[in-house]
């Protein structure tokens, strides 16, 4: 990117742009690496190249050749753009959980704003969403599907051709649909309602500050849709 001025050189410059380890992303999220590589898609890119034409093992070309093609995809763009947005809504949260000292409130709020975000995208994103994808690919002279033809299979992939779907379908249904409502789903399996109400109340036995959190009204709903058998009136 230095090579192609995109980036300025200077003592201590840059050192965002990079793409995570696996190690660094064990309690947080690769948002930051897929928003990297989005900024460094042209200087990507023109690494594998070289690497394509002098890689020094037979290995390393056919990597190289396979990434290339991946990364030069509009299936692969429209996936990385969908990540950005669904985890640019997680991330937050993920940060969050992370507190040794948590705010169980905020946290939850975290969750309910987090799932509504997630909803909205589902029910409002996808013409944006394209509409990106399709400006990033024309900026790079990637080739954008036409979305009214019979979606076709790749090789090795288990999809019949007998489904006779569209390729809109395809990218919409299957990979949008379907990324989004898996993310929603392991959010309201974590997070169901009566899991957060009852964190929300037992956060009213928190001693931090002084007990600063202390409130009866909120002690006298947890025993009683909790705890009915275990205290008497």
């Amino acid at each position: 990117m230095l090579e192609i001025d995109e980036l300025e050189n200077g003592k201590g410059a840059n050192q965002i742009g990079t793409l995570k380890r696996a190690g660094d992303t064990r309690w947080s999220s690769h948002f930051s690496s897929i928003c990297s590589l989005i900024n460094m898609y042209d200087a990507t890119y023109l690494v594998l190249e070289k690497i394509i034409v002098d890689g020094s093992t037979y290995s390393q070309h056919g990597d190289a050749d396979n990434a290339y093609k991946s990364l030069t995809s509009f299936e692969f763009l429209l996936i990385l753009y969908l990540m950005r947005e669904i985890m640019g809504i997680t991330n937050i949260l993920c940060q969050a959980l992370q507190q040794q000292s948590q705010d169980i409130v905020n946290v939850m709020r975290l969750v309910s704003s987090s799932k509504g975000l997630i909803q909205n995208l589902r029910e409002n994103g996808w013409d944006k969403l394209l509409k990106n994808v399709t400006y990033f690919c024309g900026k790079h002279d990637i080739e954008v599907p036409n979305f009214g033809a019979s979606y076709v299979a790749r090789q090795g992939r288990s999809r019949h051709q007998k489904d006779h779907i569209t390729v809109e379908h395809y990218f919409k249904v299957e990979i949008f649909f379907v990324t989004i409502d898996k993310q929603l789903q392991e959010l309201n399996s974590r997070f169901n309602d009566q899991a957060m109400e009852l964190l929300i109340l037992s956060s009213a036995l928190d001693p931090k500050d002084a007990y600063k959190a202390f409130n009866i009204d909120k002690i006298c709903t947890l025993v009683e849709k909790y705890y009915p058998m275990v205290f008497n009136e």
